[in-house]
């Protein structure tokens, strides 16, 4: 049996990692005490499958992991009470929102998520300056950028993974500076594209950025959905659709 769980990644725990946030629910579902099923082998782990990595001090609304719990226990386990048993376990910031038993041979979170939106703060930056440079982007058909990653320099066409991207006004952020919001969607397809080599490619002055991921998305048979829905949009979680061409 697999249990698919939404949950937040907001504030000071922004700062952990990938890693270390896997721990955080490993300790979490033992401390609830949930079957969760383990691996076979020398060293068994929990099997917890977590969706697309979120950045260090990148913010969430939407993330995800899978977890397998074991068939002969796990019978009596409601997915709708679930979430508040984990989230009081879980540190302040992460919170599970909503859980649902997902059918074998789901596509894993890795395979299904084709997309997600992201709302980006930059510090220092002011809508007509922000705009004018995404109003250029947008309207160019190759944008290159020099990038490294795991040793390798390349040099990479970045305006595809760009599906749609607008402006959003003015912000002041939590340091008290101002600063212009922007909210966009990036393809997870192929080599994806960070929200901050957006900026850069964007503001070449490398400024401070706050950065929150409000959606993923996943094709379920040509129609655009969420892994999990929520009943209704939680406050801030920014627009579903944002303006912009699509390449």
């Amino acid at each position: 049996m697999r249990v698919r769980i939404r949950f937040t990644k907001l504030g000071k725990v922004r700062f952990t990692s990938h890693r270390d946030a896997a721990r955080i629910w490993e300790r979490a579902c033992r401390r609830a005490e949930l079957p969760v099923a383990y691996s076979v082998g020398f060293s068994p782990r929990p099997r917890l499958h977590f969706g697309l990595a979120l950045s260090t001090g990148h913010e969430s609304l939407a993330e995800y992991l899978d977890v397998d719990l074991e068939d002969g226990r796990a019978a009596g386990i409601d997915a709708v009470g679930l979430p508040a048993a984990v989230s009081a376990m879980l540190p302040d910031g992460m919170v599970a929102q909503r859980a649902m038993v997902i059918p074998p041979g789901t596509p894993s979170l890795q395979e299904a998520v084709t997309a997600c939106t992201w709302r980006i703060d930059v510090a220092d930056a002011t809508p007509e300056a922000v705009g004018a440079a995404l109003e250029a982007f947008l309207a160019a058909e190759v944008v290159l950028i020099d990038r490294e990653r795991k040793g390798e320099r390349s040099t990479d066409d970045i305006r595809p993974a760009v599906l749609a991207a607008e402006v959003d006004g003015a912000v002041e952020l939590p340091d008290g500076r101002a600063g212009t919001r922007l909210v966009v969607e990036l393809a997870t397809i192929g080599r994806s594209l960070r929200p901050g080599e957006l900026v850069g490619a964007l503001v070449p002055d490398d400024p401070d950025v706050r950065v929150l991921r409000t959606h993923q998305w996943i094709d379920a048979g040509g129609a655009r959905r969420e892994p999990i829905p929520l009943a209704a949009t939680p406050a801030g979680a920014g627009r579903e659709a944002p303006a912009g061409g699509a390449p």
